[in-house]
């Protein structure tokens, strides 16, 4: 055989074998990632530190009355859940809530859609431990039929949602910004919204 029919060859096998390569590395990289449940849980639990906060759990209470202050107490004036999470009679949320933050410090607070859940999804936040607070959070039989993507969507863009982190003078923000809340949600999520035990 000839010096340039030997190079030839020499060259085909090693063509071949880096087609072989290539496609094994191409195989591998197209495989999905597995979902990281380690992060997904300590992702959790930072998100559980917000949920827990007074800011999102005053308005997720146990029983049909808010709560209120940096110490979580029951609001005063004997207000109570009502039928469509907007209070009773003349204790309506709107009567001392307005569209708007009052200013000074400790002022009633405000949005448009100032309420509690409604007594069918009352979405309870607080004395539930991490693991059960992850496990009803998605239950979509539990947080009003939402999937993964309308939760995230809702932390990401509600705009009563987001008044925790603007919630007027005199009150303490949770212990995560918003955008590092969804992002931590993200990786929840992307993890395979594992819960803690």
């Amino acid at each position: 055989m000839s010096t340039s029919s030997k190079l030839h060859c020499t060259v085909a096998a090693l063509g071949s074998a880096a087609i072989v390569a290539l496609l094994a590395c191409s195989s591998h990289a197209q495989t999905p990632a597995k979902p990281d449940a380690a992060a997904s849980r300590a992702a959790f639990l930072q998100v559980y530190r917000v949920l827990t906060s007074p800011r999102c759990q005053n308005c997720h209470p146990a029983g049909d009355a808010p709560l209120q202050g940096d110490d979580s107490h029951v609001h005063l004036q004997n207000v109570k859940r009502g039928a469509d999470g907007h209070g009773v009679t003349a204790m309506r949320c709107d009567t001392c809530h307005q569209t708007a933050n009052l200013p000074g410090e400790h002022m009633p607070p405000g949005n448009p859609k100032w309420s509690l859940t409604s007594p069918g999804h009352k979405m309870v936040f607080v004395g539930r431990s991490p693991g059960e607070l992850c496990r009803q959070i998605k239950d979509p039989k539990q947080n009003g039929g939402r999937s993964m993507e309308k939760l995230l969507d809702h932390m990401t863009s509600d705009d009563l949602v987001g008044w925790g982190w603007s919630p007027g003078d005199g009150r303490a923000q949770p212990p995560l910004s918003r955008a590092d809340t969804v992002t931590q949600m993200k990786i929840w999520i992307a993890g395979g919204a594992a819960c803690p035990e």
